[in-house]
């Protein structure tokens, strides 16, 4: 955001033009003890090399020269040079809302065009282009499937990410949303008998993830089938994107909540991401967020408007369907450009990922005392590994070689235990740092080995 500083004269001026004699009369309507007199206790004006060099300082907390396996929600792909060139663009770039009023044809078009290829990759009639990320789209889904059936509950299955759960935890205690989760089978898949179990007739939606957190698919049509014939809404969450370059489309699905940080988003500390939720047709009017539509002005001239905001900035309070704010915009013109720039290249970026996955998982499990969980379903680019050593004691031993392993997932999954951890391959992983994660275990389980015996 530019700064644009005003000199003694400038502020002179606009004083004047309000009819102001001072800084002080024009506050004099705050009653004296809450204004501040003194100077804010902010550093003093840094030279551009001392920003630099706190910037770079800054940088060097990130991990950068690691090899990194962590996916879980936030995944490292490679972004095209062209994202930045253009999404910074001062035609684009602003930390403001752009609104109906001044926003402009070219932004409108980028969004309308980001619609359209959601659209065609989730096979889903209609999209938007603002939540915030995939946790808050997937609760502002499982409410609108509330609105739509006019039930009150959900049930969740506990493959769906740990903290999106969360989320919608926290969204469901205020809107008095009953949640219900249901388990796995052996092969990571949601249980299909308990899920049928858990769907009541105040059921309104069941959430599922594909691929889940464990990375493994579901099987998006038999878990439909359960759930239509309840008359509850099939919600799938997708929090990696990539994977629809080569997964089918959950066309089976009602509602789609998706995240696309892998569509051109640079992973940072927790965020901007780039919620999106996509749905039939016939639940259009309960779409929370904003949607931009195609339009011909008086002249029959081909134009793109904001429509169907139902937000509480544009209609009646009671009448919103969310109070979701924000400007996705810019994060949304960047997974434009992604997508714009790999087009049908995009199912070649999921063969990397699939197959980079899998020569991880045979480097990794190719010793004894480490195996794969959950086999027995097609997964992407994410696996569960149970090795000799603890995941904490292994991920202390990578470090050392500056790699970050697996995400232990004792935490949110106390019956795999503390030697199970989720790993990651995308595109960037190298055969070189795969074989040297693989390595690095290797040998700390032969010195655990050793220790052992001794």
């Amino acid at each position: 955001m530019r700064y644009l500083p005003k000199s003694p004269a400038d502020r002179e001026a606009m004083l004047k033009e309000i009819g102001a004699e001072s800084i002080d009369t024009l506050f004099e309507t705050v009653p004296a003890e809450y204004r501040l007199t003194r100077d804010l206790k902010v550093p003093r004006q840094h030279s551009e090399h001392e920003v630099i060099e706190a910037f770079k300082a800054y940088a060097a907390e990130n991990a950068t020269g690691y090899a990194s396996f962590l996916g879980a929600g936030a995944y490292r792909h490679y972004r095209p040079v062209l994202i930045d060139v253009l999404s910074q663009r001062g035609e684009f770039l602003t930390s403001y809302t752009p609104y109906q009023p001044e926003i402009a044809q070219g932004t409108l078009q980028a969004l309308f065009e980001f619609q359209t290829m959601i659209c065609e990759l989730t096979g889903m009639d209609i999209a938007n282009a603002s939540m915030y990320d995939g946790s808050t789209g997937a609760a502002e889904a499982v409410m609108m499937a509330v609105r739509v059936t006019g039930r009150s509950g959900a049930v969740i299955a506990r493959t769906v990410h740990p903290e999106y759960r969360e989320v919608l935890g926290t969204y469901a205690q205020h809107q008095g949303i009953p949640t219900a989760e249901v388990g796995y089978f052996d092969n990571g898949r949601v249980d299909l008998s308990a899920l049928d179990a858990a769907i009541t007739d105040d059921t309104a939606c069941v959430l599922i993830q594909s691929p889940n957190f464990f990375g493994t698919i579901e099987d998006i049509a038999a878990i439909a089938d359960v759930v239509h014939a309840k008359g509850a809404l099939l919600i799938v969450s997708i929090a990696e994107a990539v994977s629809l370059g080569i997964v089918k489309p959950p066309r089976e699905a009602d509602i789609v909540s998706l995240e696309a940080q892998s569509f051109g988003v640079p992973v940072g500390f927790g965020g901007p991401y780039c919620g999106v939720i996509a749905a039939k047709e016939k639940f259009l009017r309960q779409m929370p967020g904003r949607l931009v539509g195609e339009a011909k002005d008086t002249e029959g001239r081909r134009g793109f408007v904001l429509t169907l905001s139902t937000r509480e900035q544009h209609i009646r309070r009671e009448k919103a369907t969310s109070n979701i704010c924000t400007n996705q915009s810019l994060v949304a013109l960047m997974v434009t450009i992604f997508l714009t720039v790999y087009g049908k290249g995009l199912r070649e970026l999921a063969e990397h990922n699939l197959a980079k996955a899998q020569y991880l998982s045979q480097a990794l499990t190719k010793d004894d005392g480490a195996s794969l969980l959950f086999n027995g379903a097609p997964r992407f680019n994410e696996f569960v590994l149970k090795s000799a050593a603890t995941a904490e004691d292994n991920n202390a031993a990578l470090l050392e070689e500056k790699i970050i392993g697996g995400l232990p997932l004792a935490k949110w999954y106390p019956e795999l235990g503390e030697h199970a951890s989720l790993w990651c391959a995308t595109e960037l992983s190298t055969r070189a740092q795969m074989d040297a994660a693989a390595k690095t275990l290797s040998q700390h389980a032969e010195r655990d080995a050793e220790l052992a015996l001794t």
